[in-house]
């Protein structure tokens, strides 16, 4: 679904002004249509885990009174692993890094993966600063009849990825889903998380495995499981 600037403004609770503000920045990804702004859900709500947005309940109302039950961070994470002691000279390299990873039915082909997150990099970079970057490309990873999973990718040596507060990544996040409404769900979960100062402070000194996973389990803990709400027939653009 795509977004205009005053939906995004009301969505976040701010000027328009400080919207095109961020999209000038680069803090926000827009596309322009017909001389108009657009944003892509996915892309705001992977963009709102930025350091300089507020967070606002309503943005992740849509993506979580679709469909059944969401799985919990920490079921996403465990299902996805954490891994160490990962290396990229560059951005390139640190994506193949992060596919080669994951743990992928046989029949899908990894170079595809890497060469759609790439891609995907040359519009805008998906690093969200503070040191972490959530990949992903306009049509989410889906794979049918797969487990949702956020794999965490902890890297020995950060890698610029031209964010825009200029802090090199040394944390990737990469999601897999079966639906996109799945795929928008834990991607609102993650960004509303990954607002948290212990968890972040966790992350960038690679703490152990279970005390990450500890950190996202009180985090979530606070926000509340998401609930189960029965599909709603809306129209979307």
């Amino acid at each position: 679904m795509q977004l205009n600037i005053r939906e995004v403004s009301k969505l976040l609770k701010v000027s328009e002004s400080k919207v095109k503000e961020w999209i000038r920045r680069g803090i926000l990804r827009a596309d322009r249509v017909d001389y108009q702004y657009r944003l892509h859900r996915s892309d705001l709500l992977e963009r709102t885990s930025s350091r300089e947005i507020n967070i606002r309940a309503e943005i992740f109302s849509a993506s979580e009174a679709e469909g059944g039950a969401a799985p919990t961070l920490v079921e996403a994470v465990r299902a996805g692993g954490v891994f160490r002691g990962l290396d990229g000279a560059d951005k390139a390299a640190a994506l193949r890094a992060v596919v080669d990873t994951l743990v992928l039915p046989p029949h899908i082909d990894r170079e595809s993966v890497s060469q759609a997150l790439l891609a995907r990099e040359t519009i805008g970079s998906t690093a969200i600063g503070g040191g972490i970057a959530i990949p992903h490309v306009r049509r989410p990873i889906l794979l049918s009849g797969a487990r949702a999973s956020i794999s965490l990718c902890l890297f020995e040596r950060p890698i610029d990825f031209d964010a825009f507060d200029g802090i090199p990544v040394f944390a990737i996040f990469l999601l897999i889903s079966p639906t996109a409404r799945t795929h928008l769900r834990l991607l609102s979960r993650l960004s509303s998380a990954l607002h948290d100062a212990n968890l972040n402070g966790a992350l960038a000194r690679r703490a152990p495995s279970e005390e990450i996973l500890a950190e996202f389990q009180r985090v979530e803990d606070a926000m509340g499981r998401p609930e189960v709400h029965q599909p709603a027939v809306t129209s979307e653009s």
